[in-house]
């Protein structure tokens, strides 16, 4: 391509310092090097953790930093010994990578790399260089993906090559919230048919728990949230149950204990609050309730450890448990088939310079996922 080999000027939105809204700029982003891919980002999600990003919540974040990490695009060009995808390709960048080589990655039952944020930072890429500048300084990356620019630079093994049928538009949700929701439930919980579920936390990740546990054969689906204008679309997914905690006088996981008899068999907090955590843990039945963790707390929590020793699991997710590269584009072929429709969690869709209108839609409870399109 013409742009191979040469440094891009492109559009990209910069947080400057925490507690700032981003900035559009005019940035610099250098060719690849060997074992990697420049990748021109055609649209991309507006995520809960890209807000975390913005507060200065997120560990191991360094700043000036390019956010964004539920992205898709097109390949425009790749650095040396890269084989797995070409010039023209559509993939998916991806937040989690699959390095193929550390003891997680080579163990079938776990999805997590050991090249992962909370690992080992990757606000720059594998050679400790970024590939990001603007006004003469260097701009970091976001878990190496950075969707919030025109184009980016990831490592090979952070690429997923999907089918070239695939609506870039939609199927960004994939990078990132679709996939943890809805494996959440699959691979994570692993949710029998017959059972009850609830799910605390209406936004696009919960609400694909919602559509994780349907496919699943849950035969309850409790959804809760304060807002309670999200309601409707939960029951739209799947839910059969929606309720507000603060229609009642008592705690929220005594609610669901009556609403269920001992309470459900799965549940899952996808919030990211840690009073929240407590109940969801506590709304599960305690012989062999089990509730995952999806949503990211940036708080230490204290708990009763009579709720565990009574027989309830307690565990986390990252990205859903699929092993990224291996499983995205598996998904994805799925949407085509028609399988599941997370094209019902894009409430709006906005050009990429209103990306700070984005984060003002998703802080007034307004939208469930904004795409931004470049």
């Amino acid at each position: 391509m013409a742009t191979a080999g040469k440094v891009i000027r492109c559009r990209a939105a910069v947080a400057w310092a925490p507690s700032e809204p981003l900035s559009v700029e005019e940035v610099e982003v250098a060719p690849p090097k060997a074992g990697e891919v420049r990748i021109k980002i055609v649209a991309t999600g507006i995520c809960h953790s890209d807000d975390h990003v913005l507060k200065g919540s997120l560990p191991n974040v360094e700043f000036p930093v390019i956010p964004g990490h539920e992205g898709a695009g097109i390949v425009e060009s790749i650095g040396e010994g890269v084989t797995s995808v070409k010039p023209g390709d559509k993939v998916i960048p991806l937040c989690m990578p699959q390095c193929g080589e550390c003891s997680f990655c080579r163990n079938p039952e776990s999805n997590y790399c050991q090249k992962f944020h909370f690992s080992d930072p990757q606000n720059l890429l594998p050679d400790k260089t970024s590939r990001f500048s603007c006004k003469g300084k260097q701009i970091h990356h976001f878990v190496w993906v950075s969707t919030f620019a025109e184009y980016t630079v990831v490592p090979e093994y952070a690429v997923a090559k999907i089918d070239a049928a695939a609506p870039l538009d939609k199927v960004c949700l994939f990078g990132c919230g679709f996939s943890t929701g809805y494996g959440a439930a699959i691979n994570a919980a692993k949710v029998k048919p017959g059972s009850s579920c609830a799910i605390f936390g209406l936004g696009g990740v919960g609400l694909s728990v919602v559509m994780g546990c349907k496919a699943a054969g849950a035969s309850r689906i409790i959804a809760v949230d304060i807002n309670k204008d999200k309601f409707a679309k939960a029951k739209q997914l799947g839910a059969t149950d929606c309720i507000n905690p603060r229609d009642f006088q008592k705690p929220i996981q005594e609610v669901l204990t009556e609403m269920t008899g001992q309470g459900v068999d799965y549940s899952f907090e996808v919030i990211g609050r840690a009073d929240t955590m407590i109940a969801a843990l506590a709304s599960c039945n305690m012989s062999t309730g089990v509730c995952v963790m999806v949503g990211v707390v940036d708080s230490e929590i204290s708990i009763d450890p009579t709720l565990l020793l009574t027989g309830r699991t307690w565990k986390g997710t990252m990205l859903g448990g699929w092993k990224s590269r291996d499983c995205i584009p598996k998904l994805v072929s799925s949407y085509l088939e028609k399988k599941f429709n997370p094209d019902l969690l894009i409430t709006h869709t906005l050009p990429f310079a209103k990306v700070n209108e984005g984060f003002e839609l998703l802080h007034a409870g307004k939208s469930i996922r904004t795409v931004l399109l470049f």
